[in-house]
């Protein structure tokens, strides 16, 4: 299974523009630039790549918990993820930050812990961020 993205970038890396488009065609021509990346922490000057590992991570993170969830017999009704990933200029990206709260009818907090913390461990983007520390706080709604 493969999926693809592009980015398409002109001119020098201050003062030039880039955009993503993605194989679903739910990113298309999504604007990214020096200032979106480097400087505007606010999100409303374009995405960055950075943000888009982001919601891959918080997306992949709950997708699996919600298979160790429904494993357990325990689904959940709502799992709200959110990663927040850190880039240091100078040094590249340095962690992503997890945090969840989840409505899961019948279990308790140290089981949702265990199983969050291994969704944690086993989701594919997790993975493929091993050179960087992952954190996760997790609790129930």
């Amino acid at each position: 299974m493969d999926r693809s993205a592009t980015a398409t970038w002109e001119g020098n890396l201050k003062e030039g523009t880039g955009t993503f488009s993605s194989q679903s065609g739910a990113l298309s021509g999504l604007a990214y630039s020096f200032k979106s990346r480097f400087e505007d922490e606010s999100g409303k000057a374009g995405s960055n790549p950075e943000e888009l590992i982001a919601a891959a991570h918080a997306g992949c993170f709950a997708m699996q918990l919600s298979h160790f969830l429904a494993e357990n017999g325990t689904p959940a009704d709502k799992l709200d993820a959110k990663a927040v990933v850190t880039l240091v200029p100078g040094t590249g990206i340095t962690g992503s930050a997890l945090t969840l709260t989840g409505t899961v009818p019948g279990i308790d907090e140290a089981k949702f812990k265990e199983l969050a913390d291994k969704a944690k461990a086993e989701c594919p983007v997790s993975k493929a961020l091993g050179a960087i520390n992952v954190t996760l706080d997790a609790r129930l709604a």
